[in-house]
């Protein structure tokens, strides 16, 4: 810093006139939060909110003052919520400790709450990345020599191991990613089913299914009355009737034969119920 002084009743200490900070002083924890500025909501449930908020105040001074008011400007007129609607995010107490395995390159042992059985098991992981999916966390992780995805808000307890690992030296996390998206939703579509149903239907579907759900509904045949026949993919006969029952009499159900059974079991118990 060019700090001068000045002997006498009216000296002191000043900076050389014109003098800029530069981008200097960051932190390593700073450092690494650059990726995140404007996600301050992530970066808190990350560990790294302070460190983000003071990154930022050293790379606002840095700017011209035209340039600040941009950036305040930006800042003020933009908000990222990343959780789906009616959708709460994880609770993701584990969160900053499985960053910091990132960071560090440190194993981690962790016992995980999975949906099939047995529910509760014991990994030891080694993590290479972390991914911030429609409001939930997932980490990208090495187990038992294969690359695998867990949900964070799944970890129930996590303890540091003094084991250091290597990343694989191609690993590119967004395609590792994306080809993990591509082969669930490959899997996620278990057969088909054939539907009528009404133009309130068509637009309430728009609320609550999924893309593949919609596009096959608008590639369907119109029929009398704004109805349309379709033929959907269907992840099962289960969810697909809780799927297809919240819309109530705007859709029939024609194939398959199950599922149609289904659907009349249901609304006959209702009718029960109501009458």
């Amino acid at each position: 810093m060019p700090v001068y002084g000045e002997a006498g009743h009216a000296g002191g200490y000043a900076l050389l006139d014109g003098y800029r900070t530069r981008l200097t002083g960051l932190t390593a924890a700073e450092a690494q939060t650059l990726f995140l500025t404007g996600l301050p909501g992530p970066a808190a449930e990350l560990g790294l909110g302070s460190a983000l908020a003071a990154a930022e105040l050293k790379l606002e001074a840095a700017l011209p003052a035209q340039l600040q008011d941009q950036v305040r400007r930006i800042r003020e007129c933009f908000h990222l919520d990343a959780p789906g609607w009616y959708r709460q995010a994880d609770e993701v107490p584990h969160l900053p400790a499985v960053a910091a395995a990132v960071w560090e390159r440190r194993a981690i042992r962790v016992r995980y709450r999975r949906w099939h059985a047995p529910q509760v098991v014991e990994r030891r992981l080694e993590p290479y990345g972390i991914v911030l999916k429609a409001g939930r966390w997932y980490t990208v992780a090495r187990a038992d020599g294969e690359l695998r995805t867990y949900r964070i808000g799944q970890i129930l307890a996590l303890e540091r191991l003094n084991e250091v690992f290597d990343a694989p030296a191609r690993l590119d996390l967004a395609r590792y990613w994306q080809a993990h998206t591509a082969r669930l939703q490959e899997r996620l579509w278990q057969g088909e089913a054939e539907i009528r149903i009404s133009p309130v239907g068509i637009a309430r579907l728009q609320d609550f299914a999924a893309q593949a759900v919609i596009d096959g509904v608008n590639r369907g045949e119109p029929e009398a009355g704004g109805w349309r026949r379709s033929v959907i993919p269907i992840e099962s006969l289960a969810h697909a009737e809780s799927e297809l029952l919240r819309l109530g009499p705007d859709v029939e159900v024609l194939a398959p034969s199950e599922l149609r059974e289904r659907i009349a079991a249901s609304t006959r118990a209702m009718a029960a119920l109501y009458d």
